[in-house]
């Protein structure tokens, strides 16, 4: 049997989410994206109730293609607070337009929006050697300094403790535990 991070194994959808995505390095911007809007419905929530509501949000969200998001209008916005197979609180769902511009202003400048982000990492993930899951930081300095950029930026709902999260499921820090299986297969990826 498999040693796996505490957090993930409470069911086969928390499961499988650590098996094959979390902490795996990630830079595809649509993807990114995509974390980068569920982690912020997930600020005050447990990752789980997100999980669980991951699908319908990909509906909802046209995929989470940020060209589309960004263009959403009043009526739009109003259909998705209405929406209760998501999270409907209005102003996240709000701040999802603004971040999907916000977004897309930074796929501009960079070129990428992976090319933006993991510069923070110099491009290589940060690998941790935590032993138990008390040892997991909710923040750190480099996540309070990429919040304060995307901040100063105009994004919303992104706090250090998101973008930590946003950190570890997209693979730009290994906080797999070291006795965990995915420790030395995400190093790999």
């Amino acid at each position: 049997m498999c040693k796996r991070c505490d957090w993930s194994t409470s069911n086969e959808l928390m499961i499988r989410y650590h098996d094959e995505e979390w902490g795996v390095p990630l830079h595809d911007d649509r993807k990114l994206f995509e974390f980068f809007v569920l982690e912020g419905f997930q600020a005050g929530l447990s990752w789980q109730i997100v999980l669980n509501k991951r699908e319908n949000f990909r509906k909802a969200f046209d995929h989470f293609d940020p060209k589309l998001v960004a263009k959403y209008d009043e009526k739009k916005l109003e259909e998705l607070g209405n929406d209760a197979s998501i999270i409907r609180n209005r102003q996240k769902i709000a701040a999802c337009v603004n971040n999907a511009q916000r977004f897309l202003e930074i796929q501009q400048e960079f070129g990428s929006f992976d090319h933006y982000i993991w510069g923070f990492v110099d491009h290589n993930p940060i690998v941790n050697a935590f032993a138990a899951q008390k040892e997991l930081p909710a923040k750190t300095e480099l996540s309070d300094k990429i919040s304060a950029d995307l901040k100063k930026r105009g994004f919303k709902f992104v706090g250090s403790t998101v973008i930590y999260a946003h950190m570890q499921a997209t693979g730009m820090v290994n906080d797999h535990l070291i006795d965990c299986f995915r420790y030395k297969e995400v190093q790999k990826q």
